[in-house]
């Protein structure tokens, strides 16, 4: 089985010890991935001795026979962990309904002229698509304009070839056509990570690990950013459907429970570092599961249930919530969703000419670029992003009354709303 192992580093080179280690054959029973560099995730490890400095940890990736072989290799000198590397596959819906209205019905919906007349378009802002890749001339035909892809800054896991911008139109390209809704001006990342090459898998399929090694990258992309200008927006609309290729809960290895977990931790970091996050909340809803859910309950599980994340469900048009839209509570945090997003309406085509931007997969980039638009000139350094999704959250229609549920979490964001929070914000201060 698939598996990435976590060092507790010394003070010269964490990598230089994680490669060392494991290249020199000190961990029996475990098969390095040579093509996998090893990744720096940074995490608070007080080491002994060390008068309370605080040092990174490194992972690498590689094979274990089974679960008796991994915790074997979790007693050896140096391992913090061994950690389930599960599949992880895009968030399309299950459903074969037609669309509900168009993308310019959301446009109106998050006030998109508001914004554009209060300078608020995504100018300056790095909107990272960590999904099947980008299509922008599909974008181009579709919107009229195409979108802006800084290939420097974009990223390919190991294995996968091809351009920045210029993949195959798939779900990748339906994401950034969602995201530049309200935010057209934004610049876009390209991470292909569901394209990773995996025996046996689908071309659709990922890799945890590939989403690991992509976030380190995204934490230099945001420490590279101007302090006083730093605004990244991540959009993941992915997630794993089944505990099958997972630890089970409750072993130290497990990913969909474990707040440990380096993908988790790594997740936790770079919101933490500045960067807004927003997962799909997956479309597992009790009215209309798609056929790979095979959570028995709490399907919002993983990154997608990160306290420090945005967990976007869905609605349609309508404000009505989607019934394929995954129910709380979630997993590492029970309060998910968080909001709700528009989707299942008419937009990029990337399946069709009649075929709906769907899923939990439209909301999440839908949501984001709202979030891109506003740091448009409200950045980290002014609204944390933990300040910013307590805003998200207060200022939330609620159709259910009540403060909090999890059908919808609490509420559907709402683009005017969180526009005078800000203006409030920038007041006080």
């Amino acid at each position: 089985m698939r598996v990435v192992i976590q060092f507790r580093p010394e003070a010269d080179s964490a990598v230089r010890l994680a490669a060392s280690e494991v290249a020199g054959g000190e961990l029996p029973g475990f098969t390095l991935d040579q093509d996998y560099g090893p990744v720096v995730v940074p995490q608070g490890i007080e080491l002994t001795g060390s008068s309370g400095a605080q040092w990174d940890t490194v992972v690498v990736r590689g094979e274990v026979e089974d679960e008796a072989a991994a915790a074997a290799v979790r007693q050896s000198t140096g391992v913090l962990g061994v950690f389930a590397d599960p599949t992880i596959q895009p968030v399309i819906t299950c459903g074969d309904s037609g669309a509900v209205g168009t993308w310019h019905d959301v446009e109106t919906l998050l006030h998109v002229p508001d914004l554009a007349a209060a300078g608020l378009d995504g100018t300056g802002v790095a909107l990272a698509i960590v999904d099947t890749g980008i299509n922008a001339a599909k974008v181009g035909q579709v919107r009229g304009s195409r979108p802006t892809v800084d290939a420097a800054r974009s990223w390919n896991p190991q294995g996968v070839s091809g351009a920045a911008g210029q993949f195959p139109v798939d779900h990748g390209t339906m994401c950034t056509f969602d995201a530049m809704i309200a935010a057209p001006a934004a610049t876009f990342l390209d991470l292909p990570v569901l394209r990773s090459a995996r025996r046996g898998g689908s071309p659709t399929d990922g890799l945890l690990s590939d989403a690991l090694a992509a976030y380190a990258h995204l934490r230099t992309v945001l420490t590279d950013q101007p302090e006083s200008k730093r605004a990244l927006v991540v959009s993941n609309s992915w997630g794993v459907f089944s505990p099958d290729t997972d630890f089970p809960v409750g072993n130290p290895g497990n990913y969909s429970d474990n707040p440990n977990h380096p993908f988790n931790t790594i997740v936790g970091a770079l919101a933490a570092a500045g960067a807004d996050v927003l997962f799909a909340a997956g479309n597992c809803g009790r009215d209309c599961p798609d056929g790979r859910c095979a959570f028995p309950d709490r399907p919002i599980n993983g990154a997608n249930s990160h306290p420090s994340v945005l967990s976007i469900g869905g609605v349609d048009t309508g404000n009505q919530r989607v019934g394929y839209s995954s129910q709380g509570p979630g997993r590492l945090a029970e309060r998910k969703p968080d909001v709700c997003s528009y989707t299942h309406f008419l937009g990029s085509t990337a399946f069709g000419a009649d075929a709906p931007d769907t899923g939990t997969s439209a909301a999440c980039p839908t949501a984001a670029g709202l979030i891109a638009a506003l740091r448009t000139k409200y950045p980290a350094t002014v609204v944390s992003p933990e300040r910013l999704r307590d805003l998200v959250q207060r200022t939330a229609t609620r159709p259910g009354g009540t403060e909090f549920d999890f059908d919808y979490g609490y509420g559907i964001a709402d683009a005017p709303g969180l526009l005078e929070a800000l203006r409030q914000e920038s007041v006080r201060a």
